[in-house]
């Protein structure tokens, strides 16, 4: 049934149907009436949970380690330095092998301090072990949630994972939402069947100390998992389909990429304006399209390299900077080297950094830059700064 939701509220009537046995999260801007709602489910009998309250973010996924490690179904949520100081235990859960879920309501990071949007929290956690999946808008924000709990649990998988959304622009958005019963959730999604746990009866150790002789050993098992994790991401994004109507059967969506000589990447709600823009720019003769990438971590390379065949020049809209890195950003590298060997240009322009706004003429004057063949630059700076 849709209902008219904050995206916020979305996550967490998804969440309440995955049925976490334990919810720990520290309230942070933007993703605070994530776990606020989540507390009075919890309160008010909705929802059968242990809602742990900490002192930070660090405490929260340390809950949820330790939780998860004893073979429960765990939830979090955070956004920018919330996550920023979860780092030692993002790499701690996806080391052991946990499959956690949390949600990311993306902002910038200080300083100067920001309570607007980008991507550059979630990016810098890109090498952390656990997937990362970026949704366009509030429906693929609430689907990805039980997509993202079938893949983390799958016993040939076993990882941890992020479901990112831009702050405000999403979390406080209201949207048409079909939110679906707890009977078709149930059916798609399993009850939580741990591969491993804590058990006093049947002692193991995890997350020990590791040799030389054996560290590199666990990283390239958790490596091969990421690239594992590609094809479970698709084959659940098929079944999700199946079960609910919306499929996700790839890491990538095109919109009208057909026959389009340029071509602008991006990740996250401002997929939704870019597609916006195209057709506008369509309508005035230009083959431009656009490819969204639903996945970063994995990140898909042969579907962008298959999807940007034949087009000449590649414009990636950046909401992150990798400092050093000649004015790119993170995901502009990434395409650059899915696409190194054809010859394709590839440029990053990192745009809307901090919440600031994006639109279509803006998306536009993008399109242009890369088809004169500039890019590889930060677009809307202040005039006195250029």
């Amino acid at each position: 049934m849709m209902e008219i939701m904050e995206g916020s509220h979305a996550v967490a009537e998804a969440v309440k149907r995955c049925r976490p046995e334990v919810v720990s999260a520290y309230p942070i801007t933007p993703q605070t009436h994530i776990v606020e709602r989540l507390a009075e489910f919890v309160a008010d009998g909705e929802m059968e949970s242990d809602y742990l309250t900490v002192d930070s973010e660090f405490s929260a996924l340390s809950a949820c380690v330790g939780a998860s490690a004893a073979g429960s179904r765990v939830y979090s949520s955070t956004s920018s330095q919330g996550l920023i100081l979860m780092a030692e235990v993002c790499f701690n859960a996806s080391g052991m092998r946990l499959p956690i879920v949390m949600s990311i309501a993306n902002r910038a990071l200080g300083a100067p301090l920001s309570i607007w949007n980008d991507q550059q929290d979630s990016i810098a956690m890109r090498d952390s072990g656990w997937f990362q999946l970026y949704a366009e808008d509030v429906q693929e924000l609430v689907d990805y949630h039980f997509l993202s709990y079938r893949v983390a649990e799958d016993h040939n998988i076993l990882l941890p994972g992020f479901v990112c959304f831009d702050g405000f622009i999403l979390s406080h958005t209201y949207e048409p939402v079909d939110i679906p019963d707890q009977e078709t959730v149930d059916a798609y999604l399993p009850v939580f069947d741990p591969y491993q746990k804590l058990d006093a009866n049947d002692p193991i150790s995890m997350g020990m100390y590791a040799t030389p002789d054996y560290y590199m050993e666990f990283r390239y098992e958790l490596d091969r998992a990421m690239e594992r994790a590609a094809g479970a991401i698709e084959d659940a994004g098929r079944a999700f389909g199946e079960h609910f109507g919306r499929e996700y059967g790839s890491l990538v969506e095109a919109y009208r990429m057909d026959d389009a000589d340029t071509a602008l990447v991006a990740m996250g709600s401002i997929c939704g304006t870019v597609k916006d823009a195209v057709d506008e720019m369509r309508d005035a003769g230009r083959k431009v399209g656009l490819l969204k990438l639903r996945s970063f971590r994995p990140f898909p390379q042969a579907e962008v390299a298959r999807a940007l065949d034949g087009v000449a020049a590649v414009a990636v809209l950046d909401k992150n900077i990798s400092p050093g890195m000649a004015m790119k950003g993170a995901v502009g590298l990434e395409v650059r080297d899915a696409l190194w060997k054809t010859g394709i240009d590839v440029y990053s322009y990192v745009i809307g950094l901090g919440g600031r706004d994006v639109r279509k003429k803006d998306i536009a004057a993008v399109a242009d830059l890369a088809e004169s063949g500039r890019g590889d630059m930060f677009y809307g700076l202040r005039e006195e700064l250029i």
